[in-house]
């Protein structure tokens, strides 16, 4: 009896002890939100109503909304490119034999061990020594780095729970890897691509840390825009783009979820 009693009080200390950090991670969110649609400058308790002012100005900040345009460029363009090399390499790495592979593998998942701190300060100076420096280009490679690997492995894991068969019956029937590849593989790993894609639209679009190596003075994405705008002064309009970036954030992985499972059930 007793033991039911302290496996019962455990449980509820466990429970009240996940409840307590929950609160701590997502309430400063939750404030952020809120505050966004203060009707005062003071951003601050109590609120004196409610408004939308924030967020018409933040819209009418062009400054802002080219952070914007630079982010979703960059996340785009950095996603196609992470998503058609790590295609391509789970597919080497899953199907294929080589030398060196346990070595490449080792070396695409390096960006998740080592700190982005050290990883941007590595790249610059890398591509400092050979005479490569701060642009656009270079943000594209580094978040394409950064990237990758999410892709390698959720492709990967598909690859990995997908049997043979299939492909082995189209090369028997006359197939040969390219038309394998288009008509058999490539449908039954589509809802892996699109979830690396949209890991790698993640990734990018909320990098501040190696963003700030690497980017080019004049270069703002919405994080390092946030940042600076951090630097100066505490304005309310922080609130607004916060709100838009966790919306924005939130709503991405949910549709991309509502996709993938759609598109499986038809394939």
């Amino acid at each position: 009896m007793s033991a039911t009693l302290e496996s019962r009080a455990a449980l509820w200390l466990l429970g009240l002890f996940s409840v307590a950090v929950y609160i701590f991670q997502f309430a400063p969110i939750a404030v952020v939100m809120l505050l966004s649609f203060n009707g005062s400058r003071s951003g601050a308790f109590p609120m004196e109503g409610l408004s939308l002012q924030w967020y018409e100005k933040l819209f009418a900040n062009d400054s802002i909304l080219q952070a914007f345009q630079t982010s979703i460029v960059l996340a785009l363009g950095c996603s196609l490119v992470a998503t058609a090399v790590g295609v391509m390499a789970a597919i080497a790495l899953v199907r294929y034999q080589f030398k060196a592979k346990n070595g490449i593998s080792t070396l695409i998942s390096l960006p998740l061990l080592v700190p982005e701190v050290v990883l941007g300060v590595a790249l610059l100076m890398f591509l400092k020594l050979m005479g490569v420096y701060r642009s656009f280009g270079m943000l594209l490679l580094g978040h394409t780095v950064l990237a990758l690997p999410f892709v390698v492995l959720v492709v990967q894991a598909r690859l990995v729970g997908l049997r043979q068969n299939f492909e082995e019956a189209a090369l028997s029937l006359g197939a040969n890897r390219l038309q394998t590849f288009r008509e058999v593989t490539l449908p039954l790993i589509s809802p892996a691509i699109l979830g690396g894609f949209l890991f790698a639209v993640a990734i990018s679009f909320d990098n501040i840390t190696a963003t700030l190596f690497w980017k080019k003075p004049g270069i703002e994405t919405v994080p390092t825009k946030i940042f600076a705008m951090l630097r100066t002064s505490i304005s309310p309009e922080i609130n607004a783009l916060g709100s838009v970036m966790i919306i924005v954030t939130i709503l991405l992985p949910l549709i991309g979820g509502f996709v993938v499972r759609r598109f499986s059930r038809g394939r």
